[in-house]
């Protein structure tokens, strides 16, 4: 059987072309989505067309139930998780001052809870086949911050702590846990920024380029076919952290 791949977060932006990519690749994928179901069936209908299929599933994952929903259903169609891809998330650009208690919580739970909850549902399975891997999607902003964008960039350092901390504790289980930190992508989380101000951040790139989702999932395609990394933090950003 192929490997099997659950990717949350897989109906639009870096997610979806994760999906998309593996799912070319002859990976078995579990597309997840919430709230973008018109973009999630364009997906799966695109990929038919090619003969592709996916499964897609609706879940709010920041809620342990749900999230615990789609580790049930992987396992009792195909009998086991090979790589989780944890890639939901949100952000939001506010003063620290300003953020309300809602909004803090929000963030924690879309971006960081739900990670917690799907490794920790999914590798149960992993450690009893003693092989697996897991792939966290955080970001720059979780390595150096970011002003006006303290709730996320919490989320994302969470994300990248969680990540070496158990890449240690299931590496005798033979599991692979790896974060990708990407810089500024061109998706619709960067749909705010004005093309003066892409033009600037242009400018302190080395690369004097923004990355392109096709960037992120080719990194994904190597962390799963690897088999001697782990605990590590990649960041894709064009030379603009170093």
């Amino acid at each position: 059987m192929n490997k099997v791949v659950i990717v949350t977060g897989a109906s639009r932006g870096i997610g979806r072309e994760i999906a998309r990519g593996l799912a070319k690749k002859g990976y078995t994928i579990i597309a997840n989505y919430n709230k973008s179901e018109k973009q999630m069936i364009e997906l799966k209908n695109e990929l038919e067309k090619e003969k592709i299929n996916i499964d897609i599933v609706k879940a709010d994952i920041s809620k342990r139930d749900e999230a615990k929903k789609i580790v049930e259903y992987t396992i009792n169609k195909y009998g086991k998780i090979d790589i989780l891809i944890n890639n939901a998330g949100i952000s939001q650009i506010k003063e620290f001052t300003q953020i309300t208690d809602e909004e803090w919580n929000n963030m924690i739970n879309t971006n960081l809870n739900s990670a917690f909850y799907m490794s920790q549902e999914s590798c149960k399975n992993m450690i009893h086949n003693k092989k697996g891997c897991i792939i966290n999607i955080s970001s720059i902003w979780g390595l150096v911050g970011s002003s006006c964008e303290v709730h996320y960039s919490v989320s994302k350092a969470g994300i990248d702590a969680m990540t070496k901390s158990l890449a240690k504790e299931l590496g005798p289980s033979n599991i692979r846990v790896n974060s990708i930190a990407p810089g500024i992508i061109n998706t619709e989380m960067n749909k705010d920024l004005n093309q003066e101000e892409i033009n600037k951040i242009k400018e302190e790139i080395p690369l004097e380029k923004i990355g392109d989702t096709k960037d992120i999932e080719k990194c994904i395609e190597w962390l799963i076919e690897d088999e001697y990394t782990t605990g590590q933090i990649i960041s894709i950003n064009g030379g603009w952290v170093i």
